[in-house]
């Protein structure tokens, strides 16, 4: 029986995190509210160390390893921000890291990885088990692996992000929230039940990859290929044990959207609030425009996720 992890983890993550995560701002478009008719607020993760939430929950996994553990060093697998975020961490608390990567990872993604100082092997995300290659890697050299998403501290970092956002604005109606493995979600439900009891919560997938819509409607965990979709971030196979026990229990619905409506939201936060989002990160977004004014007079969370692409990708997209 899976001990789940709790808001008071969350609580208890964004002590370990305070003087090292930044606290991120939480903006507002006149336009989307205007559009939605209601009160939209952005959390902009994109300007989180290394560009994305992910470092949340790195940074307080890693945090809590014993001295053994440091030594050794951590071993992960990740397409991107997981992987700049273990580095990142791991270079900070002054260990080696060994991270797991696609072929087809983002260049920008894989540059940062080994610019803080990782080391990165590389696989076929297509033909190969990154768990299982992973775990040779955690045996043959006696690291601890740090999953990306399927981990109480990695959970609990996360929900640190929602739980921000709650202390900024007050109570919500509605929080859209980026699904990939569902660290995030997870988390951010966490902090919704105990900040904000009355709020719904959504994930947000690529259509062509929803394995989670799946998983929260027939109640159980259900896997599926490898999705081509260019929300990178959002490749994943399955959920979590520890993520879909959350999800399945705090979130009340799990939604999906197209690539072309990832494309239109992230020309949107070019164009207008003049930033740089990653195709995952536009998730939220893109299910709140997608609902409507049936968001009217409501207040309205979106967390975006990230802002790490390569800006050769990025132009290309929105051209």
């Amino acid at each position: 029986m899976l001990t789940l992890p709790t808001f008071d983890d969350v609580t208890a993550a964004a002590s370990r995190l305070a003087g090292h995560a930044h606290r991120t701002p939480v903006l507002q478009s006149r336009t989307v509210n205007d559009t939605l008719q209601a009160s939209v607020f952005f959390k902009c993760e994109n300007f989180q160390r290394m560009g994305a939430f992910k470092f949340r929950g790195a940074f307080n996994a890693l945090s809590r390893f014993d001295a053994a553990q440091r030594k050794a060093g951590v071993v992960t697998f990740s397409s991107g921000n997981h992987a700049q975020a273990v580095a990142l961490s791991a270079r900070l608390l002054g260990m080696p890291a060994v991270i797991l990567m696609p072929l087809d990872a983002p260049s920008a993604k894989m540059q940062a990885t080994r610019g803080y100082g990782a080391e990165v092997v590389t696989y076929d995300r297509f033909t190969q088990d990154r768990e299982a290659l992973t775990r040779e890697i955690a045996a043959a050299r006696g690291m601890t692996l740090i999953p990306p998403y399927d981990h109480p501290d990695v959970i609990a970092g996360q929900g640190t992000a929602a739980r921000e956002l709650f202390e900024k604005v007050g109570e919500l109606d509605h929080l859209f929230v980026c699904l990939g493995g569902g660290g995030l979600l997870s988390g951010s439900a966490l902090a919704a039940r105990a900040l904000s009891p009355g709020c719904k919560v959504y994930g947000v997938e690529p259509e062509a990859g929803n394995d989670g819509q799946q998983s929260f409607r027939s109640g159980r965990i259900v896997n599926i290929a490898t999705p081509k979709t260019i929300a990178d971030g959002a490749q994943t196979q399955h959920l979590g044990a520890y993520t879909f026990g959350i999800i399945r229990r705090d979130v009340d619905d799990v939604l999906t959207v197209t690539d072309a409506q990832l494309v239109t939201a992230m020309r949107f936060f070019a164009e207008r609030m003049k930033m740089i989002v990653e195709p995952t990160g536009c998730l939220g977004f893109a299910a709140a425009c997608e609902a409507g004014t049936k968001l009217a007079g409501q207040r309205v969370g979106v967390i975006i996720s990230g802002g790490n692409v390569d800006l050769q990708r990025f132009a290309e997209l929105v051209a």
